[in-house]
């Protein structure tokens, strides 16, 4: 039987965590590379929504992934805010729970816990991506056999001008 395998990402997790590492994810190969390494079929890009980026979110489109959108704010230093926690958690674990045997969770945020507990419970997670093994959550430890790093994808995954 063929699964049906989505991933869910979250956006400002997995930018940071590579960037963190000094380099930039090229997100149409990052797109490719979880169709041929997990058989993902749908992926899910959980994102804040800034209209000044418009472009970026056509290209990612075109890429092959399903924007989600939250409204952003701007908090008191300046900086915009968007967290897209119980949206991943709401389209995986409800809207889109029925539609999918297998799901990747593309974070190393700790909050994500609840989830992947419910999802090995249920047998339906495959893996989690953790952008940067040397900034993640202990709180996914227990988890460790899901766990899989991005640490060592550069060369696979880099964005080169």
């Amino acid at each position: 039987m063929v699964k049906n395998v989505y991933a869910f990402i979250d956006s400002q997790n997995l930018n940071l965590g590579i960037l963190g590492q000094g380099w930039k994810l090229n997100f149409a190969r990052f797109r490719k590379y979880l169709t041929e390494k997990y058989s993902v079929n749908k992926v899910f890009l959980f994102i804040g929504y800034i209209p000044k980026n418009q472009k970026l979110y056509d290209f990612l489109k075109k890429s092959g992934y399903k924007l989600i959108f939250k409204p952003t704010v701007i908090d008191k230093d300046g900086k915009v805010k968007g967290n897209v926690d119980a949206e991943i958690v709401l389209y995986s674990a409800k809207i889109e729970y029925d539609n999918y045997d297998k799901a990747i969770i593309v974070s190393g945020d700790g909050d994500f816990q609840c989830l992947i507990k419910y999802l090995v419970k249920q047998k339906k997670l495959e893996k989690v991506l953790v952008p940067n093994q040397r900034k993640y959550s202990k709180l996914l430890s227990p988890y460790k056999p899901y766990l899989n790093f991005m640490n060592d994808l550069r060369k696979k995954l880099e964005f080169v001008k």
